[in-house]
């Protein structure tokens, strides 16, 4: 067994719920339940379980190209009782849990990964989710030169520096033997526009997508810019959810600035945290989240809450005003553009987008992602963000996570801001997602540095990592 999986193998053996959790010390997260676990019952806890072991399954059988042994050894153990059912000629994933209730179902669909169906829920409702436009597909833009395509992608460094950052590399997967810790399955190095140092896990490659985790808040928040540039939404305009406009309602101070900047107000702390049932339980996010009730003024308090990403999603759905069109909005108007082909973004069964975590992706797409806030939001001689958005998510928020007063991360918009961290460049900044998800962009360096990873211990050290590639780079290492 391939020396990554083994260890997580065994790590995940031992720990007993699957969701992906996140907390607002940063993304170095590698525990796996929300909340105490007195907030959920056994009972609960048995059909969290198996929903996620089904919605696992399900992306990594039907819409990533992992290998099937990967997606076996990359979930947690099938909990005692339970039997999983795959249906190739449906794509669904059913896992039997109790006797009592039906399985919890995963259905796969055309562009949008695979959905959660909730507890109780039969096939009657999977057969009922819509479907995409037949017209709308996947591009297949691999042949085109990068970085829209994989054609002469990459470019050799001198000698002497390739072996440096060789050596980086090196250490970086020894996990947690290393230097910086973690357990890594995938690093890309992409500098001056053309990769310079690639490698992957067996079982792992370039055209492997896997969970991203809260990496994918940052696609969220570039959905919004997206919306920003063509007028459909506006960062300052109160009460962006037609959910919170009625007259007198708290919820109506709250604005698309505060929810990138994780300061909503809304109640995502302990039992109030919606994600736990969105994520397992299958809940709608129109029901748990833009229901939620305010907790703090908005604003006032950064609290780290995937809540607040969903519904910045929700706002543009509703300003887009068709729901067919907004199952293929993001590929259309963003992902589809910068050559990211590979990268689900998956929804709840009512059909709004959970950018928050549930996305899978590949290394060279986060590749191209920071390629684009490199140009700040220009690619293909098309602006895609407005100018200045670069800035304004790398931009410290106004309420800041504890963690960021004791020389932690801090928190821009939707991105993590590492810049003076381990020797960093001032504008160093990453998406951030559980099990060591990163893709550091360093604008002054003109460099994009993607780690994956599925850390089961101690967290991995992107900052310090990315310190040395630079490093290395420059001959300094």
């Amino acid at each position: 067994m391939p020396r990554l999986l083994t260890s997580l193998a065994a790590a995940l053996a031992a720990l007993p719920a699957a969701a992906f959790a996140q907390e607002a010390a940063g993304p170095r997260v590698d525990r796996l339940l929300e909340g105490p676990p007195g907030l959920v019952s056994p009972r609960h806890a048995e059909a969290q379980r198996a929903g996620m072991r089904a919605l696992h399954f399900c992306t990594g059988l039907f819409a990533s190209e992992m290998p099937r042994e990967v997606v076996e050894r990359t979930t947690t153990r099938a909990p005692a009782g339970t039997r999983m059912e795959i249906d190739e000629a449906t794509r669904t994933v059913s896992v039997h849990y109790r006797d009592d209730m039906p399985p919890r179902i995963a259905v796969w669909r055309p562009l949008l990964g695979c959905t959660q169906l909730p507890i109780g829920a039969t096939m009657e409702l999977a057969k009922a989710l819509p479907r995409p436009p037949a017209e709308v597909t996947v591009p297949d833009l691999d042949s085109r030169p990068w970085p829209m395509g994989d054609a002469s992608a990459t470019a050799r460094l001198p000698k002497a520096r390739a072996a440096a950052l060789e050596r980086v590399l090196d250490e970086a997967f020894r996990d947690q033997q290393g230097e910086y810790r973690g357990n890594t399955w995938g690093v890309v190095v992409v500098k001056d526009g053309k990769i310079v140092a690639e490698r992957y896990d067996p079982g792992f490659g370039p055209h492997v997508a896997a969970r991203t985790n809260s990496m994918c808040k940052s696609v969220a928040a570039s959905l919004v810019g997206v919306g920003v540039r063509q007028g459909l939404v506006d960062l300052h305009r109160k009460a962006p959810l037609a959910e919170w406009r009625r007259p007198g309602d708290p919820r109506g101070e709250i604005t698309l600035d505060h929810m990138m900047h994780m300061a909503s107000g809304l109640y995502t702390e302990a039992g109030g945290n919606p994600q736990g049932d969105l994520y397992q339980s299958g809940a709608a996010a129109a029901e748990v989240s833009a229901l939620n009730m305010v907790d703090s003024r908005p604003g006032e308090r950064f609290v780290y809450a995937g809540s607040d990403t969903i519904l910045l999603v929700r706002a543009l759905r509703q300003a887009v005003n068709d729901d067919t069109a907004f199952m293929t909005w993001p590929h259309r108007e963003f992902l589809w553009k910068l050559g990211m082909t590979r990268t689900i973004l998956e929804t709840d069964w009512n059909d709004d987008f959970l950018i928050s975590g549930q996305c899978w992706s590949t290394a060279r797409d986060f590749g191209r992602f920071g390629m684009l806030y490199l140009a700040d939001g220009m690619w293909n001689g098309e602006r895609l963000l407005p100018e200045g958005w670069t800035r304004y998510v790398s931009t410290p928020a106004p309420a800041q996570p504890a963690s960021a007063a004791a020389g932690g991360a801090r928190y821009g918009g939707q991105f993590w801001i590492y810049g003076g961290n381990d020797g960093l460049p001032d504008d160093a900044f990453s998406p951030g997602g559980a099990l060591g998800q990163y893709a550091m962009i360093v604008p002054s360096k003109n460099l994009v540095v993607v780690r994956r990873g599925l850390d089961v211990g101690e967290g991995f050290r992107i900052a310090k990592f990315s310190a040395d590639v630079i490093a290395a780079l420059e001959g300094t290492k």
